[in-house]
């Protein structure tokens, strides 16, 4: 019999999940009235199964067996238009045989994670223009959920310079005003309008996570790249912040753009993004971003000044990594301990959902690949390529498949992967 017939046979005989990301069917349902499609899975995800098995760890197996087979998001991040239109297409016929909605994740920009470990994209702006009208005829008229380029308001580059991408810029520069930075905004507004044509997509655009901008800079560049056009943002994409402070951030971040576009009482705060409280400071009390429980005094600054403005910005959460909650690096150890990097002792969140219950949140979502690396971390020793928190082992590349931190993002599930 052959490996592949194996892996299938026995991952799907142990594990009794959805036996169509392996072989497509049916998934199980997330929600009262829609389904959110199972892709096939990583197969180096496949592998480790069959390995679990073999060697007789049937509820490791069991669980990382379930975690890949759980419904998360396709990324199209590199090919001509002609094979990302054929991929694309593939991936929609393969969810409607589910009769699920996919998830798309667009991760195509130039200077793609400003030229880190995930540096790529596209050349000019015309490439990336023809990669997402590919993506865009691929969806042709049926639904999908567009995440449209994790980080591309959180790394907004601003100069370049050998080929390396500068992306500091001042929090309350709206990302900022340099020909690079122009370029940047005007290369996701046409995205958004490209996919707006197809009835069925539903584009979000990154809003970072609560860590990182604040909520007032955050709020200002997803206007500036159009979000009053499209469906809304995300946040926590590839991260690990709570579900509950990211759920708060969003809403924070939905409630400032309110506040900023809100023409009543003669239209003085209008477009005055970096008054808005955040997640560091509010005029009512200290606000510690670190202690979820001073994060009312924020809350309190919102209930004062938003006045007749209503929210309306809606947003979806990636749960893919955060059942633990963010990793504290130990104190001192590392000049860049890189939190977001392959942090140890993460576990998978809460499944995923278009039944959140929660005002504003479209989705709980799944869209970074858990198990996929986050690239070759080395905590900013100078000369290492080794990862110490991994026990000095070489992290995989961008995107591959780490098996260590696999297994342990699905023994450390909250809720548990297994006993549902």
């Amino acid at each position: 019999m052959a490996e592949s017939k194996l892996r299938r046979r026995l991952t799907c005989a142990l594990v009794g999940v959805a036996c169509a990301a392996l072989s497509p069917s049916v998934a199980a349902a997330h929600s009262s009235t829609q389904r959110l499609f199972v892709p096939p899975p990583d197969s180096d995800g496949v592998r480790q199964v069959a390995t679990l098995l073999r060697q007789h760890k049937l509820a490791d197996a069991a669980r990382v067996g379930t975690m890949i087979t759980t419904p998360q998001a396709v990324w199209f991040t590199k090919g001509t238009p002609q094979q990302v239109e054929r991929d694309v297409r593939k991936t929609m016929a393969l969810a409607a045989l589910e009769r699920a909605v996919p998830q798309l994740v667009i991760y195509y920009l130039p200077f793609r994670d400003c030229g880190q470990f995930s540096a790529g994209g596209a050349q000019t702006p015309e490439q990336y223009s023809a990669f997402v009208d590919a993506v865009a005829r691929g969806i042709g008229s049926r639904q999908a959920i567009v995440i449209l380029e994790p980080d591309g308001l959180g790394l907004v580059p601003q100069t370049v310079s050998a080929g390396v991408p500068d992306c500091g810029v001042a929090d309350g520069s709206a990302g900022g005003t340099t020909d690079l930075a122009n370029q940047r905004f005007a290369l996701l507004n046409g995205a958004v309008d490209r996919l707006n044509r197809q009835p069925g997509a539903r584009v979000y655009l990154d809003g970072v996570h609560s860590g990182w901008l604040s909520v007032g800079e955050i709020s200002a560049r997803l206007v500036r790249a159009g979000v009053q056009r499209s469906a809304g943002f995300f946040v926590n994409l590839s991260n690990y912040r709570f579900t509950e402070q990211v759920a708060k951030y969003g809403t924070w971040i939905s409630k400032c753009i309110a506040f900023a576009n809100n023409a009543d009482e003669g239209g003085w705060r209008l477009g005055h993004y970096e008054w808005c409280a955040s997640q560091y400071f509010s005029p009512e009390g200290p606000v510690n971003p670190n202690d979820f429980s001073t994060w009312h005094f924020t809350d309190e600054w919102f209930d004062k000044n938003l006045g007749a403005a209503v929210p309306t910005t809606r947003f979806v959460i990636d749960t893919s990594r955060n059942g633990q909650g963010h990793w504290t690096p130990p104190a001192g150890v590392y000049p860049d301990a890189q939190d977001w990097c392959n942090p140890p002792g993460r576990g998978v969140g809460l499944r995923p959902t278009l039944n959140t219950g929660m005002p504003l949140v479209d989705a709980l979502l799944w869209v970074k690949t858990p198990g996929q690396s986050d690239g070759q971390c080395n905590r900013g020793i100078a000369g290492s390529t080794t990862d110490p928190e991994w026990g000095g082992i070489t992290d995989p590349a961008a995107g591959e498949w780490f098996p260590q931190q696999a297994l342990q993002l699905a023994q450390l599930a909250n809720p548990p992967l297994l006993g549902r």
